[in-house]
């Protein structure tokens, strides 16, 4: 019995592969890049690096694990989005530095990340909706604005993450920046609420010494509210998208490329 499994396993992964040629390629490709800086990182004794590798091969498993376990089809398009994702975050972003060497960056991502995780929530409720087992329905504003909501949730969670771990193992994923100008009430000597503004900062000192940073470091708050406005906008864009979608009756060719659904019967048993 044990031997039969396994050999129905190895042709379900044939037929994917057949299927999804440009797909398996594409993780084939990634995977083997991974474990290539993975080796690197190892005669490095870099082990922080190492653990992110690992983290990677294991998150690049996620969509064919929910797929297979949960019998939910992810369409290429939103695979390949999310397998390019990781590794721009985990290995070009973490440790090949691009969230420090290449400007707007991390600002990509995060907006990336809105506009999947408004997929993910999209998703979630439109399954739903279609079950004939629920005597759930809600319209499409409705849909779109659970869509909206959950993206935006798991963007304030990644944040409260971020604090924690800076505040916690003294990391730096709130990252800072650097600006020429403050308002605080905080140094207003009256203590009356005033605001002090300061303007033309050219350098900031720490215990007499300067940091030679030609400004103010600002300590992860405006990062954190630039992640938060740009998730809004990518939770926007595929909430507008999705609910233009229901309101077409899914006909919309465009949508259906980043909305995961169940599997047919058939497409569950192979």
């Amino acid at each position: 019995m044990k031997h039969r499994r396994r050999k129905i396993h190895s042709v379900s992964l044939r037929e994917q592969i057949r299927r999804k040629p440009r797909l398996f390629t594409l993780y084939v490709l990634l995977r083997a890049s991974v474990i290539l800086v993975l080796i690197a990182q190892v005669f490095n004794r870099d082990w922080q690096n190492v653990w992110l590798c690992v983290l990677t091969l294991v998150l690049f498993t996620v969509p064919t694990f929910i797929e297979k376990n949960w019998h939910i089809d992810i369409p290429d398009t939103l695979e390949v989005i999310v397998l390019v994702f990781i590794y721009a975050a985990e290995i070009l972003g973490e440790i090949r530095a691009y969230y420090v060497s290449v400007p707007g960056w991390d600002t990509a991502l995060h907006t990336v990340t809105g506009f999947l995780a408004a997929a993910v929530g999209f998703s979630l409720v439109d399954i739903i909706n279609r079950n004939e087992n629920t005597k759930l329905y809600l319209s499409p504003i409705y849909v779109a604005i659970g869509a909206f909501t959950f993206s935006m949730t798991i963007g304030i969670i990644w944040e409260f993450f971020e604090f924690s771990m800076d505040a916690l193992f003294h990391l730096d994923m709130q990252k800072d920046t650097i600006i020429t100008s403050i308002g605080s009430v905080t140094l207003d000597p009256t203590h009356s609420n005033k605001v002090v503004y300061i303007s033309g900062i050219t350098d900031t000192a720490v215990n007499g010494e300067s940091l030679g940073i030609n400004g103010y470091l600002d300590i992860g708050l405006i990062d954190t509210m630039k992640d938060l406005f740009v998730t809004f906008v990518g939770a926007t864009v595929f909430s507008i998208i999705g609910f233009i979608y229901l309101k077409n009756r899914g006909e919309g060719k465009f949508a259906k490329r980043f909305i995961p659904t169940m599997m047919k019967k058939e497409q569950a048993e192979e």
